[in-house]
């Protein structure tokens, strides 16, 4: 049996060389589902991306979404694409078995948490104090080159991920540690500053987004005791205190011990973004 994708709409072109196009899929010539592909530039490279495929309940179990990808993994190679990317529900558990199956790696996930109840206590000698504007540019210039190694790291040219972090940065804290509706705050532990958190309590431009942990980062010669913890703990205060229920945040693939943290305070994965590349 031959399994292939039939287009079932024009080619749509969009900005900057970006274009998409829904296919069914077909055993034999015989529609047994559909998939949605699309491309853009993305990072500095140009990344294909796989949505909505599903194959028919009398077609499934049979391997026919296994094929089905990988034929997609060819349209994409012929539009030139470097790599493909997937978004995984959290609950979709055959979707996960079969990116699993076909080598994709998680690059991030995303996480929330339900906050309830009384704030949480923070641990003895440890207090919060707001960043000063006099701390604010060694921070943020410390913040942008973490940012802009982390995409290097996964495969992004260092000059398109410069302009990333400077764009995202500008965009996310245009007045600096005055930025409305959020949080830039210092943790003193027995007197010494020993970690720092980016929270933003409210999105502006979507008022019913989660609140969103940005950034912990606890100073090299305190790490190792708890103090990530008690930066978490500090952001659920402070979103309780502001009548924030819900608690979002994003992990790095491979960064298990922040995961390992966030699973032990409750906070439950959202979606899990996967890659490819495309040899």
């Amino acid at each position: 049996m031959t399994t292939t994708l039939r287009p079932d709409q024009p080619e749509r072109h969009g900005a900057a060389g970006a274009r998409s196009r829904r296919y069914t899929v077909c055993v034999n010539s015989r529609p047994v589902g559909g998939i949605e592909l699309s491309a853009g530039p993305r990072f500095g490279v140009t990344a294909g991306r796989i949505t909505g495929l599903e194959i028919h309940e009398a077609d499934r179990r049979r391997g026919r979404a296994t094929v089905a990808a990988l034929a997609a993994e060819e349209v994409l190679r012929g539009w030139g694409c470097d790599e493909v990317t997937v978004d995984i529900p959290a609950d979709a558990v055959l979707a996960q078995r079969l990116a699993d199956t076909l080598g994709y790696t998680e690059r991030n996930r995303g996480m929330v948490k339900r906050l309830s109840g009384p704030a949480p206590e923070l641990p003895a000698g440890s207090t919060v104090r707001p960043m000063t504007e006099a701390e604010f540019p060694a921070w943020n210039e410390q913040r942008m080159i973490a940012y802009v190694e982390g995409m290097v790291t996964r495969g992004v040219p260092f000059a398109q991920a410069s302009a990333r972090a400077e764009a995202d940065h500008s965009a996310a804290l245009p007045d600096g540690p005055r930025t409305d509706g959020t949080l830039l705050l210092t943790l003193v532990h027995r007197r010494r500053d020993v970690g720092t958190l980016w929270l933003r309590l409210r999105d502006a431009a979507d008022p019913g987004a989660p609140a969103w942990v940005f950034s912990v980062e606890v100073a090299e010669e305190h790490r190792g005791q708890g103090h990530g913890r008690t930066l978490m703990l500090v952001a659920e205060r402070e979103c309780l205190g502001a009548g924030v229920g819900t608690l979002g945040l994003n992990v790095f693939g491979g960064n298990t011990p922040a995961l390992r943290l966030y699973e032990s305070l409750g906070y439950a994965t959202t979606r899990r973004h996967l890659f490819k590349r495309l040899l």
